[in-house]
Formats: C-alpha cells, sequence, structure tokens
C-alpha cells in the first residue's frame, strides 16, 4: 500500500507539471506556431535535454540510487555523506569540462542533428546553433538536480525531485509571454528560459537536502571505491539509456530533411505522449526502484517478484485505456491546446497523425519503465543494455522502412513513420525485458491475470465506443470557441473515465487484484 501512495504522490506533484507543460505548450503554439524558428528551438532544447536523459536521470541515476541504496542499507552514516560528496565533486567537474566544449562547439554539435539544415544552408541552423550556446550548460544544473532529486528519492522523499520539473515550465511560459516581444529575434527568449529554469530547479533542491543532513560537499573522487562502482554500472547502463535517446534523435535527423514543421509536429504530438508516460511511467519507475534496490539488498526474491507484479498490473489497468483514449482524442486535444494564431489547422491534422502512431507504443513505453528497474535494481546493467541494443537497431530500419513507404505512397504526413517505429521498437524492448525476467525467475506472475486483462480489454472497448459516439468531427472543434473546446473536452475526458471505471468494475475487477505485492 505504502508504493501505491508514494506513486500517487509522484504522480500527483507530475500531473502538476504536465499541466504546466501543456500551457507553455499551449503558449508556444500561440506565440510562435509551428515555423522554421520554433523548430531551431526545439532542436536546440533537445539536445541538452538529450543528454539529461542519457546521463542525469538515464546512466547515473540507474547506477547511483542502488548502490546509495545499499550504503544507506547498511546503516553506516559516514560512508553514505562520504559516498554523496565524492560523487557531487566528480560529477561536477566532468560536467563542467562537457558544458565548455558544448558550448564553444555548438555548431559542430548541431551539425551532427541536424545534417539535412546544414546541407540545405537553412537559417534554422544558424539561429540553433546561437541558441544551443545559452541552453547547453542546463546539462550541467539539471544533472546536478538529478543527483539531489536520487539522494532525496532513496530517502523516500517524493515529492520535492517530482515538482521540480514545473519550475521549468513556469520559467518557459514567462520568458515567452514577458520577454519574447522585446528580443530582436523573439523565439531566443525561450533559451534564455531554459538556462534559468535549471538555477531554479538546482536551488529548489537544497532546503530538502539540509533538513536531511545530506547536503553534498564536492570533492573530487575519481578513486573513490564507491564512486568507481557508480561508473563501472554506468558504462552499460549509458549504453542502454543512449539507446531510447539516440532512437529520438534519429526521428530529428530523419524529419530534418522532411517538410518544414516536422519537427515541430513530433514535438507537440511527443509532448502529449509525455503526459501520461511522465504522470505514470516515470513516478511508477521513480517508486519502485528504490523499493526493488532494499528487496535485493534484503535477499527477499518472493517480495522483489511481488513488487514488480504490482506495478504491471497498476501498468496495465491504466495505460491501455489512456493510450486507447489519446489516439481517439488526438484531434479534439490538439485543436483545444493549440490551435490558436500562429497554429493553423493544418498543424493539428500533421500533429495528430503522429500522436496517434506515438500513442499505440505508449503500453510498451511504460512497460519497459516498468520492467527495466527490475534489473537495475539488482545491480545487472549488462542484460537490458544487450536488449536495447536490438530495439535501437530494429527502430533504425524501420524508421527507414516506414517513412520510405509513406514517401513512396505520396502519404501527407511521412514524419507519422518515424512515430510508428518508434513505438514498434518499444514493443520489442519491453517484450524481451519480460521474456527475460520470466526465463531467470526474477518475475513470477501471481494468480488473477486473466481477470484483470479481461476486465481491461471489456472495459477499454466501452470507452472507445463512448468516445466515439461524442467524438463530432474536425470542423465543429476548429469553429468553437476556446472555452466550448475546453468544456467539451473535458467532458469526454470524464465520460471516458466514468465508463472505463464502471464497466471494470462491472466485469468484477476489485483492489485486491491491484494490491498485491505492493507492500
Amino acid at each position: 500500500m505504502q508504493l501505491l501512495k508514494s506513486t500517487a504522490k509522484v504522480g500527483t506533484a507530475t500531473i502538476t507539471s504536465r499541466i504546466l507543460g501543456f500551457i507553455r505548450d499551449m503558449v508556444f503554439a500561440r506565440y510562435f506556431g509551428a515555423s522554421g524558428e520554433t523548430d531551431a528551438f526545439f532542436l536546440a532544447f533537445k539536445i541538452p535535454n538529450f543528454m539529461r536523459r542519457l546521463f542525469a536521470e538515464g546512466s547515473f541515476s540507474l547506477a547511483f540510487v542502488p548502490v546509495l541504496s545499499e550504503v544507506r542499507a547498511s546503516g553506516d552514516r559516514r560512508a553514505l555523506r562520504d559516498l554523496i560528496d565524492h560523487v557531487s565533486g566528480t560529477l561536477s567537474a566532468i560536467l563542467l569540462v562537457v558544458t565548455a566544449i558544448g558550448v564553444l562547439a555548438a555548431p559542430a554539435v548541431l551539425a551532427i542533428f541536424a545534417p539535412g539544415w546544414l546541407m540545405d544552408g537553412r537559417p534554422e541552423f544558424w539561429l540553433a546553433s546561437d541558441m544551443l550556446r545559452i541552453t547547453f550548460p542546463y546539462i550541467l544544473l539539471i544533472s546536478l538536480t538529478a543527483l539531489a532529486g536520487g539522494i532525496l528519492n532513496t530517502f523516500d522523499r517524493f515529492l520535492v525531485p517530482a515538482l521540480t520539473p514545473a519550475l521549468l515550465n513556469i520559467s518557459l511560459i514567462l520568458a515567452a509571454v514577458l520577454f519574447s516581444a522585446r528580443m530582436e529575434v523573439p523565439v531566443k527568449s525561450l533559451a534564455w528560459g531554459v538556462l534559468a529554469a535549471g538555477f531554479l530547479q538546482l536551488l529548489v533542491q537544497v532546503p530538502a537536502l539540509m533538513r536531511l543532513g545530506v547536503m553534498p560537499r564536492p570533492r573530487w573522487g575519481w578513486r573513490h571505491s564507491g564512486v568507481r562502482k557508480i561508473l563501472r554500472l554506468m558504462i552499460p547502463t549509458l549504453i542502454g539509456s543512449s539507446v531510447a535517446q539516440i532512437n529520438l534523435l534519429l526521428d530529428i535527423v530523419i524529419a530534418t530533411f522532411l517538410v518544414s514543421g516536422s519537427v515541430s509536429w513530433l514535438y507537440y504530438s511527443d509532448r502529449l505522449l509525455e503526459f501520461p508516460l511522465g504522470v505514470f511511467g516515470v513516478a511508477l519507475s521513480t517508486v519502485i526502484l528504490p523499493n526493488l534496490s532494499r528487496k535485493f539488498a534484503q535477499q527477499n526474491p518472493d517480495a522483489f517478484s511481488h513488487t514488480l507484479d504490482w506495478a504491471l498490473r497498476l501498468a496495465v489497468i491504466i495505460t491501455l485505456p489512456a493510450a486507447l483514449g489519446l489516439a481517439v482524442l488526438a484531434t479534439p486535444i490538439l485543436v483545444t491546446l493549440f490551435q490558436y494564431q500562429a497554429f493553423q489547422v493544418s498543424d493539428v491534422e500533421m500533429s495528430a497523425l503522429s500522436l496517434s502512431a506515438y500513442a499505440a507504443g505508449l503500453p510498451a513505453f511504460i512497460a519497459v519503465k516498468v520492467l527495466a528497474p527490475g534489473f537495475y535494481a539488482r545491480q545487472d546493467t549488462k542484460t537490458p543494455v544487450k536488449i536495447a541494443i536490438t530495439a535501437m537497431v530494429s527502430n533504425m530500419l524501420l524508421n527507414f522502412l516506414f517513412v520510405g513507404s509513406l514517401l513512396a505512397l505520396n502519404f501527407k504526413g511521412p514524419h507519422t513513420g518515424l512515430a510508428l517505429a518508434s513505438s514498434a521498437a518499444a514493443y520489442i524492448n519491453a517484450g524481451l525485458l519480460y521474456r527475460t525476467l520470466r526465463r531467470h525467475r526474477v518475475y513470477r506472475p501471481e494468480p488473477g491475470w486473466g481477470r484483470v486483462l479481461l476486465a481491461v480489454l471489456a472495459a477499454s472497448a466501452a470507452m472507445v465506443i463512448a468516445l466515439l459516439w461524442q467524438y463530432g468531427n474536425l470542423s465543429t472543434w476548429v469553429d468553437a470557441v476556446a472555452s466550448s473546446r475546453a468544456s467539451r473536452l473535458t467532458l469526454l475526458i470524464v465520460l471516458g473515465i466514468v465508463v472505463y471505471g464502471v464497466t471494470l468494475v462491472a466485469a468484477g475487477l476489485r483492489r485486491h487484484h491491484l494490491e498485491k505485492g505492493a507492500s
């Protein structure tokens, strides 16, 4: 039950951040639309964001939290502080060098991610280079924020780290509304907003660390045993974390060769996918990793399997209807949130295509976030890396296959192929992770899965029918004023939730089917 409460707490905090994220994207759409300049900013922000997910929230967190949990479980407070101090000092020194290189070599870095722009001599390339020099230090600041968040999560303090991302959204909203009109190139205000957010996200963690008495005192510690152990674990997790990010960046690289606006369409659809993925997938992964790490340190394989089973049940119950709802309501959501002023109806149609394709992979994206901690908590970083590489290669091949096929068919939105390939690769990744955990008997499904699956399928079907019944058509949404759009979309979402929930109960699903293993 404690896991459920912690997940709900993190999820609630994440919902707050995601709602602000939607407001942020509405502001982006209103002020900047889907243009070459917005493409330039999205890419300039995506590069440090890529490195954030790769290093800070990817390989580093996956290696740091299990090691820190192990030291904490030993009860040696001095060893705990010593590890935190040396890790923070070593990480800071490395990040300072990386940041300096990124700022000085911004055009060269950008050429790797946007070769299409460079080859075509598009002005977006040089605008993105200028903004990258401003946004690149974000990787230093947000990585230190991730360090602080990992410490707090290890002590079961989930709320502050979960609320921290909201500061990025607030900073970007203020930058667009207050400063864009004052700048020669309005979109550059967003780059400065990213940098300001990095400082705010780091500073807000400090009081919580001080209250716990674990405020880092940075010390260089390349030879420290704990640091070296984390580095050893990071090498395979770095490869594993890079897989998903490389896939995303490959999408962007290919998109720069497509029609102008493709990068923005993928951005807006990906942002909407990130809502359920962040609210639930990230929250669940954040909560179960330290829990699984403790179960492993305590040598309790039954409790370990119970926790995984509970997480997977919860994932199935929530993600399948979320994916179907997102696909069915793709156009109404995009119209309601973004179709104002600079964001045209054609942008809605293009973004809806990629959103539906991304939504098809949502269950797999979240399944990966549940299953991967089953390896990392056991300090097995090599197996998920091998699996992730297989998924990455599959994604690359599918990118060219799907986009090429859509181009050959003169499909109006070939960028949709990139989203479809990402979804397909996620299913490959999740399937291989699941099979391996089962084969090694790390995870053993508990009784009751048949009832859960039948109830979820029946409830999801009822929900889709209800939504399609009340959907209407594109023109009715476009012609409506903002308040009418919002109220109608809200009613549709409420309708979907009610129909799904009532059908679940009618199908015999009860709380005890969910709470197994949630201790």
